[in-house]
């Protein structure tokens, strides 16, 4: 990705939404040159989709919570049917297979606490492979917006 790419993807990461010609405005090039910088980004898979972001609030989940979770065996059909089962269950926002002493990392959102406990009791912790489980519930989050491409490493 060059500056221009970037530039798209910058643009794009903060409005989806603005038609290409608005698009070749930000980012001073011809609509045509832009139209086709988007085609390429999309058929690299640098930009993979696009999405609404919507309130959690509006959606009846106020409480999000990072469960970290212990499997056994290790094993790669395990792992794949566990993250497969995972992030089919409502409450599931995102599946992280992590390093460390614990093999996962879930993100989960969900009505209230009430609702969290029988989560963890009633879905998480009827699974054969869980061995240990851990919950932290999330008092504030702040997202970024815009992801930038970082430099290469200077040595």
């Amino acid at each position: 990705m060059d500056e221009l790419d970037s530039a798209i993807v910058a643009e794009l990461q903060r409005d989806a939404r603005q038609t290409n010609r608005e698009l070749a405005r930000r980012v001073g090039i011809a609509p045509s040159t832009c139209l086709e910088r988007v085609r390429l980004l999309r058929a690299r898979q640098v930009i993979r989709g696009y999405h609404a972001q919507i309130s959690s609030t509006a959606l009846n989940r106020e409480i999000e919570a990072f469960v970290s979770a212990r499997i056994r065996p290790l094993k790669r059909e395990v792992i794949d049917a566990f993250k497969a089962a995972l992030i089919e269950l409502p409450e599931v926002v995102a599946v992280f297979v992590i390093a460390g002493d614990e093999d996962f990392l879930v993100h989960v959102a969900v009505q209230d606490i009430d609702h969290l406990h029988a989560f963890l009791i009633d879905r998480l912790s009827q699974r054969r492979e869980v061995v240990s489980f851990r919950s932290q519930i999330v008092y504030q989050s702040v997202e970024k917006q815009v992801r930038e491409r970082l430099p290469p490493l200077t040595r």
